[in-house]
C-alpha cells in the first residue's frame, strides 16, 4: 500500500487552485510541512498572503510573470523555460532536504503542456518522489502519462462562469 498520493485537480472550471490550497491549509492545520509552488502566476493571489503566515508553510513563486502562453515571444517562451525550470528544481531541493509532507504545484500542467518545463525530468520527479511525500498538480488537460501517475485525478467543469459575460476576476474570489 502506498503511504503517499499524486493528486490532480484538472478542467475547465473555478476551483482548481483553491482545492489545492485547501489540502494545503488541512496539511498545515494537521501540523505537516507544506510547500507551495506557483507557475504561469504572479504570486499575488489573495490566499497566499494568509498561506505565507502560517509556520509549515513555504511559498516558492516566480520573480517575474511571463503572460500567457499564446502572448509570449519565443525570447520569453525561452526565458519563461529557464524560469521555471529553476522554479521546479528549487521546490525538488526543499522537498529533498526539508522532509516536506505536501508540495503543490499549481498550474504545473499547463506549464508541463508548454513544454515550459523539461517533461522527463517532471516525470522523473514524480516517479522516483520520496515515499512520504503528497503531491498535488493543478491546471487543464492533463496529459495521459501525468494521469497514469496520479492517483486521484479530481476534475472541475465550468456550467458557468461570471468571466463569459464580461466581468474581470475579482479580488478575494478569484485573485
Amino acid at each position: 500500500m502506498k503511504k503517499s498520493c499524486i493528486h490532480i485537480y484538472c478542467g475547465d472550471g473555478k476551483g482548481k487552485s483553491t482545492a489545492a490550497m485547501g489540502l494545503a491549509l488541512r496539511a498545515a492545520g494537521s501540523g505537516q510541512k507544506v510547500l507551495i509552488t506557483q507557475f504561469l502566476k504572479d504570486g499575488t493571489t489573495s490566499e497566499l498572503n494568509v498561506l505565507r503566515q502560517l509556520p509549515k508553510v513555504q511559498v516558492l513563486t516566480c520573480p517575474k510573470q511571463f503572460g500567457f502562453f499564446w502572448n509570449m515571444t519565443n525570447e520569453q517562451k525561452t526565458e519563461a523555460k529557464e524560469a521555471y525550470t529553476k522554479l521546479f528544481r528549487e521546490a525538488v531541493q526543499i522537498v529533498q532536504e526539508d522532509n516536506i509532507f505536501l508540495l503543490v504545484m499549481d498550474e504545473l500542467i499547463a506549464t508541463y503542456n508548454h513544454g515550459l518545463l523539461d517533461r522527463e525530468e517532471v516525470l522523473q520527479f514524480l516517479r522516483e518522489k520520496p515515499e512520504h511525500l503528497e503531491i498535488v498538480l493543478t491546471g487543464r488537460d492533463p496529459s495521459p502519462e501525468l494521469i497514469d501517475l496520479a492517483d486521484y485525478v479530481s476534475e472541475i467543469q465550468k456550467r458557468k462562469h461570471p468571466f463569459d459575460h464580461g466581468l474581470p476576476a475579482r479580488k478575494g474570489i478569484e485573485l
